[in-house]
Order: C-alpha cells, then structure tokens, then sequence
C-alpha cells in the first residue's frame, strides 16, 4: 500500500479550518439564523472536501476554490444579510481571511503552483 505523503501541512489547517466554520453554528449559537447556519454548513463541507482533495491529489486548481471559498465567507454576512449579527458577521469574515491567507501562501511556496518565470518564494 502506498503511503500517503503530504505535499503542503497548509491544506490540513484549511481541512480544519473547513471543520471550524461547518460546526460554528452550533458552537457559536447561531442555529436560529437560516443564512448564517447553512451558509456555514456547506461553506464548511465544501472546504473540507476541497482541502481533502488538496491532500490526496495537490493540484494549483484547489488553491484557487479555497480561496475562493474564502472569500466567499468574509462577503457572505452582506451578501446573505446577516451582518448585522455582529458576532456571526466576525467569525466569518475572520475564518475567511485565514482562508485566504493560507490557500495564498501554499500558492506563493510551492513553485509549481507558480507562473512561469516566477522564482520568488515565501517560506
């Protein structure tokens, strides 16, 4: 059997991460709000699906979607109109912003996620 090894310990804390935000509802309190919860639940599942497929077969494709996805939670609060719901509003916009963040930074490190002729890393 073929042993697993893993390219980038990034798309384990983006699976982890993808874990956080599908269980906020219930951990944060906010199952009352319809938006706020689903948009959390298959936020979640999407990253963690995305994360896991990151892990088993890196491509730069899965990068992107996270995000993506990202990016979708920090403008989800206006977009679905739960901003007002200061505490759902934060946990969003910040889960998404470490998102973000670190689907970048394994795009920045890995030079085959890079364009060609682009020989800056960030380690």
């Amino acid at each position: 059997m073929k042993q697993l090894k893993l390219r980038h310990w990034q798309d384990v804390v983006n699976a982890l991460v993808g874990l956080v935000v599908m269980l906020s509802p219930w951990w944060l309190g906010y199952t009352d709000s319809m938006a706020a919860s689903a948009n959390a639940v298959v936020i979640g599942l999407a990253l963690i699906a995305t994360a896991v497929g990151a892990i088993l077969v890196p491509r730069p494709w899965e990068e992107w979607t996270e995000a993506g996805l990202g990016i979708w939670l920090i403008m989800s609060p206006w977009v679905l109109q739960y901003a007002l719901e200061r505490g759902n509003r934060l946990v969003m916009v910040a889960l998404g912003a470490v998102i973000v963040l670190i689907a970048t930074w394994t795009m920045l490190v890995d030079k085959e996620y890079r364009p060609r002729g682009s020989d800056s890393g960030v380690h």
